[in-house]
């Protein structure tokens, strides 16, 4: 396709040419109307002026007769103008005035009418359009008053020239207006289109261009950037998942063979292929938790889980949650302590805003010390709590542990990642992956704060309206 064929069809190019017809028309009825209106207000005053001067000679008829008028009528034929008079005898021959001939009839009916005349010095063939008023005198005489139209009509030309020219100027600036307007549109649409091509080859960092006028392209092109962000993110996490499963599964795939092979080489009882089966249950269950978080994460991510939402109280969920993680605790001569008196509404989905909460909590009775600390003047290691912050709901973990540096707590979140002195804990780094997803899905945030010393970790969700009451 040529460039002027795709100028054609550009939207830009349509709108300005329906704009331009849809202009040009208004502008002919317009400009139709102004001459059509001038050449009426010329005709009223014509009539207007006829009227008076036969008013007059008609009243000097009544007070000199037939040769008061006549004398009125020759004094008024040598001024110059377009003023015509005429005095006949009952019997239609001329006594005075300027008009040479009229058109036929015209002298038989009282009344307007507009006709064509020759004036009386002009030679025979000259025809003029006159619009004039025929008047019958007392004793049969006929008065003829009028004037010539020449100067309406040119005024009326005059009108309509301009009008064509002021039409052709129209379409010619829309044209080049549109044609103006519709490059630059294009401009930007190409340069969009070969972003977007670019970014189909292969390379994901590519960004639409912004003007900085923020018209709509600019809006339409900040808003594809930012698509173009999370699509950028999503498939960086993509490959950076496939290459942490590849990595982070292959060790445990590879212990479940080993221990395999080992129990069909070494063992030669049924105890020794008992415990070889229990350790690759152990195993097999470890790869399951790991695989159903990812799920998790990815059910969290594409907004799968939002057709299960709805409205609960997430103060009930951190009781039942610390409730469930309490022996562990104590289990590891942690004290748990729990603050969620307060109603703390949330619109979600409670199973997956629970094993947030629950990866928390996980994490904390994992990395924290047994040594107790003091918390809000009780001895406590680890705190959950559910709090209302105006328009949020805050449910929060606090620990006495080794926390973990801020410069990385960014990463922290990320799938698969462990940091250094985590390594030697059982776990796949999905914990906070997980969390992180969750909130982001409702709306919400994860954030990792310095508890001085350990590390409170935040849930940060918003809070749900509560039930409108229109009885």
């Amino acid at each position: 396709m040529t460039a002027l064929g795709k100028l054609f069809r550009t939207t830009a190019f349509k709108l300005t040419l329906i704009y331009l017809v849809i202009f040009s028309v208004f502008a002919v009825f317009l400009l139709g109307y102004f001459a059509w209106n001038t050449r009426r207000l010329i005709t009223e005053q014509i009539h207007q002026t006829v009227d008076a001067e036969i008013t007059g000679l008609a009243e000097q008829y009544r007070l000199g007769g037939i040769r008061r008028l006549v004398l009125v009528i020759d004094a008024r034929t040598r001024r110059p103008g377009f003023s015509l008079y005429l005095v006949t005898t009952p019997a239609g021959q001329g006594l005075a005035g300027n008009v040479g001939s009229l058109a036929h009839g015209v002298l038989d009916t009282d009344g307007w009418s507009e006709t064509e005349y020759r004036r009386l010095d002009e030679s025979e063939g000259s025809r003029h359009g006159a619009l004039v008023r025929v008047f019958q005198l007392p004793g049969g005489f006929r008065l003829l008053v009028g004037r010539d139209l020449e100067e309406r009509e040119r005024l009326y030309d005059i009108v309509v020239a301009a009008g064509r020219w002021s039409i052709a100027l129209i379409v010619v600036l829309g044209l080049a207006g549109g044609f103006f307007v519709t490059r630059r549109v294009l401009k930007r649409v190409d340069a969009m289109t070969e972003t977007a091509r670019t970014i189909m080859a292969g390379n994901f960092s590519g960004r639409l261009a912004i003007a900085g006028t923020g018209d709509e392209l600019d809006r339409l092109a900040e808003n594809l950037n930012a698509m173009l962000e999370r699509i950028e993110a999503l498939m960086r996490g993509l490959k950076e998942v496939s290459d942490n499963i590849a990595h982070d599964l292959k060790t445990p795939l590879t212990r479940l063979r080993n221990r395999c092979e080992q129990a069909l080489r070494t063992s030669r009882d049924e105890a020794g292929y008992r415990a070889a089966l229990e350790a690759t249950i152990e195993e097999s269950d470890a790869l399951i938790r790991t695989f159903n978080a990812l799920l998790m994460i990815a059910r969290a991510e594409s907004g799968q889980a939002r057709e299960d939402m709805g409205n609960f109280d997430a103060a009930e969920i951190t009781r039942d949650v610390a409730e469930l993680y309490e022996p562990l605790a104590d289990e590891k001569g942690l004290m748990l302590s729990v603050d969620a008196s307060a109603a703390a509404p949330v619109h979600g989905n409670r199973e997956l805003v629970s094993q947030a909460l629950a990866n928390l909590l996980d994490n904390a009775i994992k990395y924290v010390g047994s040594r107790p600390h003091v918390v809000n003047g009780a001895e406590a290691d680890i705190v959950v709590k559910a709090l209302n912050d105006n328009d949020h709901i805050l449910l929060t973990v606090g620990d006495r542990g080794p926390g973990i540096p801020e410069a990385d707590r960014g990463r922290a979140t990320e799938r698969f990642v462990r940091l250094e002195r985590s390594r030697s804990e059982p776990g796949s780094g999905l914990g906070l992956s997980l969390a992180a997803a969750v909130a982001r899905l409702h709306g919400g945030e994860l954030r990792l704060e310095d508890n001085h010393p350990g590390l409170n970790a935040v849930i940060a969700l918003p809070r749900a309206e509560p039930p409108r009451n229109d009885a």
